[in-house]
């Protein structure tokens, strides 16, 4: 598919900002190494799609929130995938000068506030709680600029909850009803308790709240997403970038990037198959229905509506994979 253009490119891209529950390079599930080099390896993978893609999108923020296992926030691991980047920025701009500069992503990446993960409730919000992060998505949400901001959450929901709290108790019902209304989440899984706080207590936000459609993404039994697939055309011989793509997720071998729908969403949209403020549709991140009386979009046909895709993502991943080597 061909990326939809538009005469002004300025006002039709998107807004986004990620959130990571980000691991270091060389992430491991489980060993005899230092518990803080120990997580979820699927964020790592995410993160190198992602940047694939960086093009097509203003990004906004890219923020580290609490790793899975170690459960710290470390925004230099954020820095370090960077510099990698960085690495093959320059071949990466001859197929797309819209690529943004690694200076560029350095200075919008925030950190969130270390023991968040897996926290019950709503003991990760209130008084005290600001983070650089929570306070960037504020600041993000109060530019002079119109459009829509899409949050991909591959962690826990606490730093886009705290911002929402510090507005709920800072300002009146019409500017929090404003701020919330710039607002679209795609919340990958529960990962702790303040995306049911925001189901909860603000109906009229938009919600994606994917807890088994994103598994669509794990692809290890697949010939096109298994282990072999991805050391051919992503992992060996693919620049400094791809190289810290890891083998495995937690839950598969090969793609196991379950993160990634919080974006391919809003890829597809870019291709013109899907609105992106009409998640009933179908997308490269998956199809969901509306929980009535609410702006909330729950599991719908399940992981199907994402892997029926996978030859259109894994051959765009593979193409920019390649970018990162060889000349347009």
């Amino acid at each position: 598919m061909e990326r939809k253009e538009s005469e002004n490119q300025s006002t039709s891209r998107l807004r986004v900002i990620m959130i990571s529950d980000f691991p270091p390079i060389g992430v491991v599930k489980g060993g005899n190494v230092p518990n803080d080099q120990k997580s979820d390896p699927d964020d790592m993978q995410s993160i190198v799609r992602f940047l694939l893609y960086a093009n097509e999108f203003d990004i906004e923020a890219l923020i580290a929130s609490s790793g899975t296992f170690a459960n710290i926030a470390k925004k230099q691991r954020l820095l370090d995938v960077i510099d990698r980047y960085e690495m093959v920025y320059e071949n990466l701009k001859k197929h797309d000068p819209l690529y943004p500069t690694p200076d560029s992503l350095r200075s919008v990446t925030f950190q969130g506030r270390s023991g968040t993960w897996g926290k019950k409730g709503t003991v990760n919000i209130g008084e005290g709680k600001d983070s650089e992060a929570s306070e960037a998505i504020i600041s993000i949400v109060d530019k002079p600029d119109p459009r829509p901001i899409y949050i991909g959450i591959w962690g826990d929901c606490s730093v886009v909850a705290q911002a929402v709290w510090k507005v709920q108790n800072t300002r009146s019902a019409a500017d929090l009803e404003a701020f919330l209304s710039k607002l679209r989440i795609h919340q990958i899984a529960t990962q702790d308790g303040t995306i049911g706080w925001l189901r909860d207590n603000f109906p009229k936000l938009f919600i994606i709240h994917s807890q088994k459609t994103y598994q669509g993404m794990f692809g290890g039994r697949d010939p096109i997403s298994d282990l072999a697939w991805v050391n051919q055309h992503i992992r060996n011989n693919h620049g400094p970038l791809c190289d810290v793509y890891p083998h495995e997720g937690m839950g598969c071998t090969g793609v196991c990037e379950g993160d990634s729908p919080s974006f391919l969403w809003l890829v597809s949209a870019n291709r013109g198959l899907n609105d992106p403020d009409d998640p009933t549709q179908e997308s490269w991140g998956g199809q969901f229905k509306r929980v009535e009386n609410t702006n909330h979009y729950v599991d719908g046909p399940g992981g199907s509506s994402i892997s029926k895709w996978r030859s259109d993502y894994q051959g765009e991943f593979k193409e920019r994979a390649d970018w990162c080597i060889s000349p347009p």
